[in-house]
């Protein structure tokens, strides 16, 4: 490979290498109307009247994993931020920071892999920005996403809005992704090939709120894991949360993955999980539809809302015994997403 097949300084210096850049890789992949005006901003038309926007950075080693690759973290990770607001995700920015040597053909692989995963999501990238740090002051490459969506007039979900009686739901089996980077990371190896579980939420999420439109709150198990999860949704809301060991799906080379290496499954990163609280009279409503999605064929009652031990998450074990389960403290797995 030759120096002219690897980024370069010159090519975030701003000049006719960045322009060529651009065209060449990112202009090529993520083509649509609004970015080929190549304006400062990109002038969008909003159906609705409110809007959710969220940004997020993505930083994961190895930049390819079993199952996915930081190009559709990347997309996927703000589609998933939007998604439980009950946004309708429309359209994405991303910033590239690149490091000098990172081959241009990898560069190339992962824009290919965001183009894809937008493609999936029903989203377009239409504006981005592109810098490059010497040789040594980066690990390949780091993606941040920003993205807009329109939230129907009908939904009122919010972190804050869970309610005594309500019921916790998941769509699927915790755990997968942060092992199967681990695994990766650690050279190990199992029978079953362990995949992760990144994927776009938006299309679940919509199904399942026309099944439960009075759904209270969502939110996404990703850094910290179900655990952390749970605990800031109880905290916002002031309420306690009853948590099912027994209930909590997952699959099995996750949880041998998770015993090998002395990990809690309850606090591993998740990049295609998601938790609901909904009103009791619409949840059986809510789990027949997101058993019917691909993505949720797993999806199970996790436990309940109650009045007792506001901002705490309580579990009732497969011993019959009872554990609080607090949030993450430290980072049990960094560089995950």
């Amino acid at each position: 490979m030759n120096q002219q097949d690897r980024i370069t300084l010159a090519h975030g210096a701003g000049g006719r290498m960045t322009q060529d850049l651009i065209r060449e890789v990112f202009a090529t992949n993520f083509s649509n109307a609004i970015l080929e005006r190549m304006n400062d901003a990109a002038i969008l038309a909003a159906p609705g009247d409110r809007l959710a926007f969220s940004m997020d950075g993505h930083v994961v080693s190895p930049l390819f994993f079993p199952g996915g690759n930081i190009g559709e973290l990347a997309v996927y990770g703000t589609v998933n931020d939007l998604a439980m607001m009950g946004a309708r995700p429309l359209w994405l920015a991303a910033s590239f920071i690149i490091e000098e040597g990172l081959p241009i053909a990898i560069l190339r692989q992962i824009a290919q892999a965001m183009a894809a995963a937008a493609e999936r999501a029903g989203v377009q990238i239409v504006a981005g920005d592109t810098k490059v740090v010497e040789r040594g002051s980066g690990d390949g490459v780091y993606i941040s996403t920003a993205g807009l969506g329109v939230i129907p007039a009908h939904l009122d979900i919010d972190a804050g809005h869970a309610s005594p009686g309500d019921v916790i739901l998941i769509n699927g089996p915790i755990a997968s992704h942060g092992m199967a980077i681990m695994l990766q990371r650690e050279g190990l190896a199992f029978e079953s090939d362990l995949q992760s579980d990144t994927a776009p939420l938006n299309e679940i999420v919509a199904w399942m709120l026309e099944a439960a439109p009075h759904t209270r709150a969502m939110r996404d198990a990703t850094r910290g894991g179900l655990a952390t999860a749970l605990n800031e949704l109880a905290r916002a809301s002031q309420v306690g949360m009853t948590l099912l060991e027994d209930a909590i799906p997952m699959l099995a080379p996750a949880r041998s993955a998770c015993e090998l290496l002395g990990l809690d499954p309850l606090y591993v990163a998740n990049e295609g999980v998601f938790i609901a609280i909904v009103p009791e009279n619409e949840a059986e409503a809510a789990l027949r539809a997101l058993r019917a999605h691909p993505l949720g064929q797993q999806a199970a009652r996790l436990g309940w809302v109650t009045d007792q031990r506001p901002g705490m998450v309580i579990m009732q074990t497969s011993l019959g015994s009872q554990r609080i389960v607090t949030p993450l403290t430290g980072d049990l797995l960094p560089r995950i997403c």
